[in-house]
């Protein structure tokens, strides 16, 4: 009969350990799987990237070919100004209005249709490099304060979100609203809806 001495006990064992460590840890790397940006990916239900671009896309279609644009076009004589004010997120989940917000700005802009001006968050720090420059910048190149260009429209929106649950089945509601409100007389010159609905169905459903 072989015995194993206390020390050779000791290092089979601690060699199991970190075998069995090992193991675990490789079962819990995670698999990653590159995709196209443009790929439908559903996993949990909620707002999602696909959720954002088509809203955005849809709702920008909707406002171009109301009579708003070909009003003021007509008789402007230019593509109208627009500044983006509060996309408030009153939903039961986290939503990225930034990202949204953006998708909205994208698609308005590529139209050639709208031209953007820089919300009032971003305007501070526009505004700072500006005083910056008046004072540290070459005359040819110094941007003058007071030359900024006013917008024409606003566009305010909300998210909002109904969840109907019954058991492992979930339907998940989505409403965003839109307005465009006209800076000199607060005309709301267009009102865009876009609604989504999504059937979950799993196992065990989380919140």
């Amino acid at each position: 009969m072989i015995r194993l001495s206390f020390r050779s006990r000791h290092k089979t064992a601690a060699f199991l350990a970190a075998a069995w460590i090992a193991l675990c840890l490789a079962g819990c790397s995670p698999s990653v799987t590159r995709m196209d940006t443009s790929e439908v990916k559903d996993l949990s239900g909620a707002w999602n990237d696909t959720d954002s671009r088509l809203v955005s896309e849809e709702m920008v279609q909707d406002a171009l070919a109301r009579p708003w644009i070909q009003e003021y076009t007509s008789a402007k004589k230019k593509p109208p100004v627009v500044i983006v004010g509060e996309v408030r997120n009153l939903s039961h989940e986290h939503i990225n209005v930034n990202t949204f917000v953006a998708d909205l700005e994208r698609a308005l802009i590529n139209s050639g249709r709208v031209e953007f001006v820089a919300s009032s968050s971003e305007r501070g720090e526009v505004r700072e490099e500006r005083s910056d420059q008046d004072i540290n910048a070459r005359e040819e190149t110094r941007k003058a304060m007071g030359q900024e260009t006013g917008a024409d429209y606003m566009l305010k929106g909300t998210i909002n979100t109904i969840i109907d649950v019954s058991g492992s089945t979930q339907v998940r509601y989505y409403q965003v609203d839109l307005t465009l409100i006209s800076m000199a007389d607060n005309r709301k010159v267009w009102i865009g809806q876009k609604k989504i609905k999504k059937l979950v169905e799993r196992s065990q459903l989380r919140f």
